[in-house]
């Protein structure tokens, strides 16, 4: 695996992200014909100790082993024999919740229900619109699908039937997707310029906040601090406070070209990948919400997604058909 490169030796906030070097590290194959993948969402699944990468036209959920990197698949799902580019086909979106896996499928529009042990589809039901993320929705036992091109979400019960629900309408959206099942919210973007609140009980908008960002794309939320990261597709962080009406607590550049980010709330680490520039950037996230740029390391160009797993983090790369491992050797953030 590689150890972070280019750090920043300027106390300023703008990222200097000129190190778009060739990735040289860790590599897992997860196209076995050599072929790119339309990666889009990855997870990281505490339970199962494993990542989740749903691999777009291979027609299946990759499991990475965070142990040893080791991998195995749940097929089942679409395939496509060969990547056209972007992330249309197949499965591109995953969560997990009450001991099950929940992920798309884009080629034939649907939901399905995956039972992790036994790694088959255990039910399917049809979607309202093309999908983009599937999020669990613990509080009311739910799951949620964005469908960006219908400009809604669309709501699914578990149990005692796994069956349609009810449609949320999001106008000018719905981009990315996050849950904070204690407070009972739920977050997402409009497409330019604004965060969305939901109320996951109502079904209903409750506020809309300016997030700064002329392309709103990747979320994050921090249960603990109530911060809600906000990840422009310009190359720009922000960390809005989510107990006082979204108010902006600190902003940060990176690579642009910035779609899917995560954090690791036991650290305090904001991870910021640019499909442009090429380059994947480290925030460290005071308790303040200040973003300091720990480092930024190279990685290929179209890595547009990433998750970690508490040590390190996952960035798909399309075109190669492969996430590349970054080791993250940074201390916590204090609180």
């Amino acid at each position: 695996m590689i150890s972070l490169r280019c750090f920043f030796i300027s106390v300023s906030l703008v990222a200097s992200v000129a190190c778009a070097q060739p990735f040289s590290g860790e590599t897992i194959d997860i196209a076995k014909d050599k072929e790119g993948i339309g990666f889009d969402d990855l997870r990281y699944s505490p339970s199962l100790h494993r990542v989740l990468v749903p691999a777009g036209r291979t027609g299946t959920i990759v499991l990475i082993d965070a142990a040893n990197h080791h991998t195995s698949s749940i097929t089942g799902l679409s395939t496509e024999k060969s990547y056209s580019g972007g992330h249309g086909e197949g499965t591109t979106s995953v969560d997990e919740g009450e001991g099950a896996l929940y992920a798309t499928d884009r080629t034939s529009k649907e939901v399905v229900i995956i039972d992790p042990a036994a790694r088959r589809v255990t039910s399917r039901a049809a979607l309202g619109g093309s999908p983009d993320y599937v999020r669990y929705v613990g509080p009311t036992h739910e799951l949620w699908v964005t469908q960006p091109d219908s400009e809604q979400i669309e709501i699914f019960s578990i149990s005692p039937r796994f069956a349609h629900v009810s449609f949320i309408s999001v106008p000018g959206g719905p981009e990315s997707l996050v849950i904070d099942g204690p407070g009972g919210r739920a977050y997402t973007h409009l497409w330019s310029g604004t965060s969305v609140v939901i109320d996951i009980k109502s079904r209903s908008i409750v506020a809309r906040w300016p997030n700064q960002c002329k392309g709103s794309r990747g979320i994050a939320y921090d249960e603990h601090s109530h911060f809600l990261f906000a990840a422009c597709a310009e190359g720009k962080a922000v960390v809005l406070d989510a107990a006082h009406n979204g108010a902006v607590l600190g902003t940060a550049s990176a690579g642009n070209g910035v779609d899917i980010i995560d954090y690791d709330p036991a650290r305090r680490h904001l991870y910021f990948p640019g499909a442009r520039s090429a380059t994947m950037t480290i925030f460290r996230v005071a308790a303040n919400g200040a973003l300091t740029p720990l480092a930024t390391t190279g990685t290929a160009k179209g890595a547009h997604c990433v998750t970690t797993d508490g040590k390190d983090a996952y960035v798909c790369d399309p075109n190669g058909g492969r996430i590349l491992v970054v080791h993250d050797t940074f201390a916590a953030a204090e609180r």
